[in-house]
């Protein structure tokens, strides 16, 4: 199986599956000299870990990180960096009645005509818990930001879950911590409780919008055409498990605007530097950052794993019937928002090592 690798100067590549002995990343093209430890990348871990509160999956996993190569005495050396994750609560016995059937919406049917083999383990390479790794691998391009672009912050929190949206006149950064579903409304977030209570009681699950705001962003990284820095994170946001639709900025709702309304008018600043009447643009023109938020939303489908019965086949092509039991989360949307954060900085460090690579010290235009 090959692409499994993504970046450019920061290259990061995952291993590893759901019910293995372990999964990880190798980290490729770190630069030297960055504090590093495991410290640093816990948190990000432990903000999507499984079972820490009732509406995510029960399974549990402490995915605690370890450092195998590339630092030395708390510094990267800019060799690969190895990132190893534990798996100790597998139960691979949830899955032995299934093994020769596929489950509809998962991945086991395209697994097997392509590769004609496959690990029915919680779905193996193909579950969300590779996308650990990607959150690991984050956390160093966080270290690395941290100390590139210090004013550069990037949050994630769900404004979407089934049919019911976030209000964004209650908007408010400081909420998004405080409840389950990351939610900037705490409001929208008390009825998505109650909403996935049901759900989950039914043995049923429901789909998420993901919005990831990265505030802080320099203006010039991306490139005009196939390297625009929309098209990456783009690419970066579709490569996560069971996202089926990214947008940047108005996205989709641009098509209902007039050029009127969809231009964000450009004043100068009292700082010398352009301001912006809105950002239906979503931080980003012609491929390349304008100093404004970058603004990028995903669409997650619901869990596939219900205790509903489903019509399918087995691989010797009998019709059947399933039902997927074990430990699932009924809306995959909630542990999402970490991971959706942890692309957003792995290719905005990506795409900065690419813009001084081409530019040096240029300073480009001079407004801006």
């Amino acid at each position: 199986m090959s692409f499994n690798s993504f970046g450019h100067l920061f290259r990061v590549t995952t291993w590893g599956e759901s019910h293995g002995p372990a999964l990880g990343a190798t980290v490729d093209g770190c630069p030297p000299g960055i504090a590093l430890t495991e410290a640093d990348i816990q948190p990000w871990l432990d903000r999507r870990k499984p079972g820490q509160n009732r509406f995510t999956t029960q399974r549990r996993e402490a995915d605690a990180v370890e450092i195998l190569s590339g630092v030395y005495e708390g510094k990267t050396t800019g060799t690969p960096i190895q990132l190893l994750i534990r798996n100790t609560d597998q139960r691979s016995k949830d899955y032995s009645e299934i093994a020769k059937t596929f489950r509809p919406g998962h991945a086991d049917i395209t697994y097997h005509q392509k590769y004609g083999i496959r690990d029915p383990r919680g779905g193996g390479r193909s579950s969300a818990r590779e996308t650990a790794a990607r959150v690991a691998a984050g956390g160093v391009a966080r270290q690395v930001l941290a100390q590139l672009l210090p004013d550069l912050i990037i949050t994630g929190y769900m404004v979407q879950m089934g049919p019911r949206r976030i209000d964004r006149t209650r908007f408010a950064w400081g909420t998004i911590a405080e409840n389950p579903f990351w939610s900037p409304d705490a409001a929208t977030a008390d009825l998505w409780a109650d909403d996935l209570d049901a759900l989950r009681k039914a043995g049923n699950s429901v789909g998420a919008v993901i919005e990831v705001t990265a505030r802080g962003v320099p203006a010039g990284l991306g490139a005009p055409i196939y390297a625009k820095l929309d098209s990456e994170l783009a690419s970066a946001m579709m490569t996560i498990n069971a996202v089926k639709g990214v947008e940047i900025g108005a996205g989709f709702g641009a098509a209902a605007l007039t050029g009127v309304e969809n231009a964000d008018e450009i004043f100068m600043g009292n700082e010398g530097k352009p301001v912006y009447s809105s950002n239906h643009a979503g931080g980003i023109l012609g491929g390349i950052s304008s100093g404004q938020d970058v603004v990028v939303r995903f669409a997650v489908k619901p869990t596939s794993s219900i205790l509903t019965p489903r019509a399918s086949v087995t691989t010797d092509g009998q019709n059947t019937e399933v039902v997927t039991k074990g430990r699932h989360d009924p809306c995959v949307g909630i542990r999402a928002v970490p991971v959706g954060e942890a692309m957003m900085a792995c290719v905005l460090l990506d795409q900065l090592m690419l813009h001084r690579a081409q530019m040096g010290d240029t300073p480009g235009g001079m407004i801006g």
